[in-house]
C-alpha cells in the first residue's frame, strides 16, 4: 500500500478524493505562500495563516472590525502586515469559500453552545 492510499484509508476518504483536495491545496499554497490548510475543531479543513492559529476567515473579520486598516488589525491580532495582507489576497481569490467557511463555523459554534446548554440542563 503507498502513502496516497494509506492516509485515503485513515481518513475514511476515497483516494482520488484524497488525491484532488491535496492537489487543490497544494496548488494554492503555491500561490499563496503564507497560506496553509488545517483541520480545525469541526473537523473540516481551512485556510489559515502559516505559523498561526488563525484562520483567513478570523483575520478578514478583524480588518473589517478595524475599518479595514492592515495596521490596525496586524496590531491588534499581532501580525506582520505582509501576514494580514496575505489573508486578503487570498481572501480575494476566494471570497465565497472563505465566506461560507465563516458561516459554516458560526452553525457549528451554535450547535455546540446548544449542546452545552442541553448538558447544563441535565445537571440541573
Amino acid at each position: 500500500m503507498n502513502l496516497l492510499d494509506e492516509r485515503a484509508n485513515e481518513l475514511s476518504e476515497s483516494r482520488n478524493s484524497l488525491a484532488e483536495r491535496l492537489l487543490d491545496e497544494g496548488l494554492r499554497t503555491e500561490r499563496h505562500p503564507l497560506i496553509a490548510f488545517r483541520t480545525g475543531g469541526s473537523g473540516l479543513r481551512r485556510p489559515a495563516l502559516v505559523g498561526t492559529r488563525l484562520y483567513v476567515w478570523q483575520v478578514i473579520d478583524t480588518l473589517r472590525e478595524g475599518g479595514n486598516s492592515v495596521q490596525a488589525a496586524a496590531d491588534y491580532l499581532g501580525l506582520t502586515d505582509q501576514q494580514v495582507r496575505a489573508a486578503i489576497e487570498y481572501y480575494a481569490d476566494f471570497t465565497d469559500e472563505v465566506d461560507h467557511h465563516r458561516s459554516e463555523q458560526a452553525e457549528f459554534e451554535q450547535r455546540e453552545r446548544e449542546r452545552f446548554e442541553r448538558a447544563q440542563r441535565v445537571l440541573g
